[in-house]
């Protein structure tokens, strides 16, 4: 405790000193030397858990991070590098994050193609992912980093390829990036093995696919806009991003293979924008769905509409739906005593944000709400612009659910709040 508060509190005077003033002078010699774009933040960040938990630390979050983000045109194309040095106080350790490192460039007046580390993404849902399987980090989203650390950036080539009003994007992952899953380290979940919420306790290991050109991922979005409607239809080839199966003679996660099909709407409707999803998940290593150890094929819905309620003030709402295929093989493989997932699982969500003080403050609520599952979720947020530069943030992640094995229930001693302070340049 007394680290995570030491390091938090060096970070946010430093941030409060002039100590960034001469990052302009590096930033106008970068660019008339270079032609070389540069911008960034430093940050500190601190959380605290509302409840005690004997297998856990107090802090959730405690950190402080430098983030760099230069560009260049070279050649017909533009050079991106994106990277982060951390100082985590919880998890004891000096890190750096390779966010970005990519060329993007048209080779063809209708293709675009980006080769490198990139952030990948698409879909409709806010907060919520169907056909956009792209690798995330959970963790960073569960103790209140900002929502930028939901995603994490892959080793992909992305070729876009354009017609009229249709475009088609092809991605190609040589091998697989893995998302960020809640492992005990930090946060504490349900272990079906064991059969109780467990944490630093019982840390569960995975298999990470290692092998380059074989694990890989493949993924295509054809897309088109007519008469002011966005249509997509999407394809996915490669694995679980996070460990959906179990390996039983080493008690170590694995990442079954998976394929994904779906397709989306997107329209003006009702005085906003209104969407709607679909996804099937082929989970290709249990067709059947009669191996307990890996997860059913699955078909997914999602339903959504966003609006202005009045000036400053916007809502969303969303339906999302789970539909488990074999459902009847499943209940069958079930070892005894082992909670059972239902076989349709609701979920609604709702965001409210609202705009102050000339927009300078923004207030935000989103929630998770599962009725099938009796969980929920809740993420507050205040963010608020001191001056163009330095912004103060604070928030909260509070889980419930009746019963621990549910997927919001499982975290509900791990609700925290946060505090940050960011400096950009």
């Amino acid at each position: 405790m007394l680290r995570f508060l030491s390091i938090f509190a060096a970070t946010l005077l430093a941030l409060a000193t002039p100590a960034l003033a001469g990052v302009g002078e590096v930033q106008d010699y970068l660019f008339e030397r270079f032609a070389m774009e540069a911008h960034g933040f430093v940050e500190g960040r601190g959380g605290l858990r509302l409840d005690r938990d004997q297998d856990q630390r107090d802090a959730t979050i405690g950190e402080a991070r430098l983030q760099l983000d230069l560009s260049r045109f070279l050649g017909n194309g533009e050079l991106r590098l994106k990277t982060d040095l951390l100082a985590d106080g919880v998890a004891e350790k000096l890190d750096v994050e390779l966010r970005e490192a990519s060329y993007q460039f048209s080779p063809h007046p209708d293709l675009d193609l980006r080769l490198g580390r990139q952030v990948l993404t698409w879909g409709t849902g806010d907060l919520l992912f169907i056909n956009d399987v792209f690798a995330k980090d959970w963790e960073s989203f569960f103790i209140g980093r900002d929502d930028e650390y939901l995603k994490l950036g892959s080793d992909a080539v992305r070729l876009g390829i354009f017609r009229g009003a249709a475009a088609l994007d092809l991605v190609y992952v040589p091998l697989v990036t893995h998302s960020s899953y809640i492992d005990g380290s930090r946060l504490s979940y349900w272990n079906p093995a064991l059969g109780r919420i467990a944490g630093r306790d019982a840390i569960m290991p995975d298999q990470r696919r290692n092998r380059i050109f074989r694990d890989s991922e493949y993924a295509l979005r054809l897309s088109s806009n007519f008469a002011g409607t966005e249509y997509a239809l999407y394809g996915y080839y490669g694995f679980w991003s996070t460990p959906e199966g179990l390996d039983p003679a080493t008690g170590e996660l694995v990442y079954p293979r998976l394929g994904v099909y779906g397709a989306s709407i997107r329209r003006p409707l009702l005085g906003g924008i209104s969407n709607l999803e679909v996804g099937y998940y082929d989970s290709r290593d249990d067709r059947s769905g009669g191996d307990p150890l890996v997860r059913n094929s699955e078909w997914r819905l999602l339903l959504g509409h966003e609006r202005e309620l009045r000036r400053d003030l916007t809502a969303g709402l969303q339906y999302y739906l789970e539909r488990k295929i074999d459902y009847g093989n499943y209940l069958a493989a079930l070892a005894p005593g082992t909670p059972a997932a239902d076989k349709h699982r609701h979920l609604l969500t709702l965001r409210l944000t609202r705009l102050l003080l000339q927009q300078n403050l923004q207030l935000s609520l989103f929630v998770y709400w599962s009725p099938s599952d009796q969980d929920a979720h809740l993420r507050p947020k205040a963010h608020y612009k001191i001056s163009d530069q330095l912004a103060v943030e604070a928030g909260a992640n509070l889980f419930s659910g009746r019963h621990d094995h549910t997927f919001w229930g499982q975290f509900a001693d791990n609700s925290n709040v946060y505090l940050g302070l960011r400096r950009t340049f």
